[in-house]
């Protein structure tokens, strides 16, 4: 897709998007494997199909919803994107980053990315919430690849500080206030669908990585690249190969995201009022 055709799709979806809510969102959120019930929780929501949003990639993974939530909380607008597409689903890297940047073009001036990951520091287990200090990208894919789109930032941005310091801070505040336990770590990101062997998760661990996974850091790189500010969570929904001692799967990964819902749910939505007072 050329530089022209993106900024021209994601234009069409706004104006789709526009037809059904007018008020445009502060903050955004991107919800990963079993974490999209928090859409649910909006004041006043408009829940869209991302099928019925012209160019919108639709996710076709369990634990992907494929719905776009827009709503308020405590007066803040938000917009939710209940499940994303993957690179091991065989898209392009502007595919998988059109939701993060549909987000950003819809107004979001922060953007809160959630997933779910295994462990592979040996302090973190099933359920754990794990904010994401910084990155390791081991798929050689890269959404800014190619031609760049001037409309939306610079040919070379700075990723110094991929996971904005001030957001992640206001997350920390928001655990402290909710009472809550949150992990902090490098994520490392993983094309996928197989699930790392013992050796390539110790190969993480040497490298410095806390957690796996096969999403985020792409449309981390999206959205810097359009100077909206990021900060990601990982609910941590398994331990990595050779650290559990049982077979990973995809089922477990969504039953621990779900137990999880409750101060997942309770995290966000305090993030979410103290980062809108942040971003002013």
């Amino acid at each position: 897709m050329s530089p022209t055709n993106i900024t021209h799709a994601l234009d069409e979806a706004v104006v789709a998007i526009r037809k059904q809510r007018t008020q445009p969102p502060m903050v955004g959120v991107i919800l990963g494997s079993g974490l999209g019930a928090f859409g649910e929780t909006l004041d006043n929501p408009t829940h869209i199909p991302y099928a019925n949003i012209p160019n919108m990639p639709t996710p076709h993974v369990h634990g992907h919803q494929g719905i776009l939530s827009l709503g308020s909380i405590e007066k803040v607008e938000v917009a939710c994107l209940r499940g994303r597409t993957h690179a091991y689903e065989g898209h392009d890297p502007n595919t998988i980053v059109f939701g993060a940047r549909l987000l950003a073009h819809l107004g979001c001036k922060a953007v809160l990315i959630t997933n779910a990951a295994g462990g592979v520091h040996p302090s973190l287990h099933p359920g754990d919430l794990m904010l994401i200090t910084d990155h390791i990208n081991m798929t050689s894919i890269n959404p800014l690849v190619g031609p760049n789109i001037d409309k939306l930032g610079t040919r070379f941005p700075d990723m110094s500080e991929a996971y904005d310091r001030k957001l992640c801070d206001v997350a920390r505040r928001a655990a402290r206030k909710e009472g809550m336990s949150l992990c902090e770590g490098v994520y490392q990101w993983n094309i996928g669908p197989t699930y790392e062997t013992p050796a390539e998760i110790r190969m993480a661990r040497a490298l410095g990585a806390d957690a796996v996974g096969m999403s985020t850091v792409p449309e981390v790189i999206a959205l810097r690249h359009m100077q909206v500010r990021t900060a990601a969570i990982s609910c941590i929904t398994n331990l990595a190969a050779g650290v559990s001692t049982t077979p990973l799967d995809h089922q477990e990964v969504q039953e621990v995201a779900s137990r999880t819902q409750g101060d997942f749910t309770r995290l966000l939505r305090q993030w979410i009022v103290l980062a809108a007072q942040e971003i002013g």
